[in-house]
């Protein structure tokens, strides 16, 4: 008996395959998604009532793989400092992009990526405001 069947279930397994990848190697799935705060949100002693943090709207982030120096991926925050990235399964560090830029602490953040999943986040920045 020849192999009939053999090419279109080829087909169809690298069909499922690259259906199943994202354009950066991430599985459908998996990935992070949160929220970066950004505190104190003003001068002074904290006051009751009021809230010590707020969303880091509209901040670009770098994601790089572990024990690379090249990002990987890129994200950029929302105006309530919510984003979502698909990435492959593994260790990350996400970093503000250009690095440190004036006042303030915006990461590293480690993260890990399990297949399949996607891992909710809620980082926290300092703006250096006391």
């Amino acid at each position: 008996m020849k192999n009939y069947f053999l090419a279109p279930a080829l087909l169809l397994l690298l069909s499922f395959y690259f259906g199943h990848v994202t354009m950066n190697g991430a599985e459908a799935g998996s990935g992070i998604e949160g929220v970066i705060l950004i505190g104190p949100a003003h001068g002074g002693p904290v006051r009751q009532g009021m809230p010590d943090s707020k969303p880091l709207p509209n901040i670009k982030f770098n994601v790089q793989r572990e024990g690379e120096e090249a990002p990987v991926a890129s994200f950029t925050t929302d105006a309530e400092g919510k984003f979502q990235i698909s990435l492959a399964p593994g260790k990350y560090t996400v970093v503000r992009d250009g690095g440190k830029q004036g006042i303030g602490n915006y990461g590293p953040f480690e993260v890990e990526v399990v297949a399949g999943k996607m891992s909710p986040v809620q980082w926290h920045c300092d703006s250096g405001m006391r």
